[in-house]
């Protein structure tokens, strides 16, 4: 699989031991090699754990379920925040959860199972349940504190770039006025700033010397310009400004509400700076976060299904512990034909889950509550939760 390969999803089944687990290995091989080549396979190495009673198994059954769910969920929800903080390069998602530009297999099968210490001398009842809940419990957490300071950030950063941008009438003029543009501490004078639609300029330079008494002529320049308007400026007596006002409303002339002020403008200009180079310095430690944190919880999802398909299959094929899981990568092309081959491979586990598949579809799976039923242990790893558009 090369890097460019879409993320996929991925079977992971069990089937019981024959004469050794190892027969069961090649046996599985050989028959999806043989239809050239419906699945990339690898073993799946669970350690034994301690089998508590039958009770306990069934009741683990239903809690790695929910585990499960909420475990991928928080891993969706990593995923999902990466997309968000990487904005205009959702592409580069993929390379940036998958540590070393590796792919999702470098990541899934805990061969070198991740925390052996942890888990295999535990019994199963507890301590991998709770550990791996309170990890990703934990990454949840401070993944919701992490993301609410850098979307206030962000939020204060683009309202401030809005109010940098849009039209002439609300934008910030912090970055377009000078101080030489305006006539500043005199008794009697004032600069308005005017906003005058381009298709109306030359009624403007007309019209604004008489539109009151004591314009200063000349006094109006283009300052600015955007799509649709030109800033000028006009320079007249304070005591002629109610007027100048209302006689440029019917011209389509709208005065602009400002006073010249250069402390609020630079305290303008910094904030925007200020929140710029934050976003800037929490960005790189925050997809550095997003990417360790993605590959602790995306291996504490696959220790939950390891655990899911240990469960099920004592469960299902009974004591002592004795299966193979195998991790399967499905040819996105062949699926229909894989199913088939593992259910006349396994239908003799379970015959009469078998008899009525084979009554009631021609695709072997039953939907039993929505869950996918086979003769064998199967979990689905869904990576395709993981791609962007």
């Amino acid at each position: 699989q090369d890097k460019g390969t879409k993320m996929t999803e991925f079977w992971l089944i069990s089937a019981p031991g024959e004469k050794t687990c190892q027969q069961t290995w090649e046996k599985l091989h050989a028959a999806t090699t043989k239809h050239n080549n419906l699945s990339t396979n690898s073993k799946f190495n669970i350690p034994d754990l301690k089998v508590g009673t039958l009770d306990v198994l069934v009741g683990l059954s239903d809690e790695l379920a929910k585990l499960d769910a909420f475990v991928e969920s928080v891993v969706k929800k990593v995923a999902q925040y990466m997309a968000d903080v990487l904005e205009d390069s959702k592409d580069k998602v993929q390379e940036n959860l998958l540590a070393n530009g590796g792919n999702v297999l470098t990541i899934l099968p805990p061969n070198q199972w991740q925390a052996e210490h942890k888990f295999s001398s535990s019994s199963l009842d507890t301590v991998p349940f709770l550990f791996i809940f309170k990890g990703v419990n934990q990454i949840d957490n401070d993944l919701k504190a992490r993301a609410s300071a850098y979307n206030n950030l962000k939020g204060n950063l683009q309202n401030l770039e809005r109010k940098n941008a849009g039209s002439l009438l609300t934008r910030s003029l912090a970055d377009i006025v000078k101080k030489e543009d305006f006539v500043l501490d005199s008794e009697y004078l004032v600069t308005l700033l005017v906003i005058v639609p381009k298709l109306n300029y030359n009624d403007w330079v007309k019209q604004y010397e008489t539109l009151a008494e004591m314009v200063v002529p000349r006094s109006s320049n283009v300052l600015f310009e955007d799509q649709d308007s030109y800033l000028c400026n006009v320079t007249l007596f304070r005591k002629a400004v109610d007027d100048f006002k209302h006689k440029a409303r019917e011209y389509k002339f709208m005065v602009r509400d400002f006073q010249y002020n250069e402390e609020e403008m630079k305290a303008d200009k910094e904030e925007m700076n200020r929140l710029s180079t934050d976003k800037k310095k929490q960005f790189g430690p925050l997809v550095r976060w997003l990417k360790v944190n993605f590959s602790e919880a995306f291996i504490a999802w696959i220790h939950v299904k390891a655990l899911r398909v240990f469960v099920e299959s004592v469960l299902r094929y009974g004591l002592p512990v004795n299966f193979q899981a195998m991790l399967l990568q499905p040819n996105k092309k062949t699926m229909k034909k894989l199913r088939e081959v593992l259910y006349d491979l396994y239908k003799h586990l379970d015959s009469s889950a078998a008899a009525i598949i084979d009554a009631t579809m021609d695709i072997p799976g039953l939907n039993l509550s929505q869950q996918e039923y086979y003769p064998y242990v199967y979990y689905k790893i869904d990576c395709n939760l993981l791609e962007f558009k």
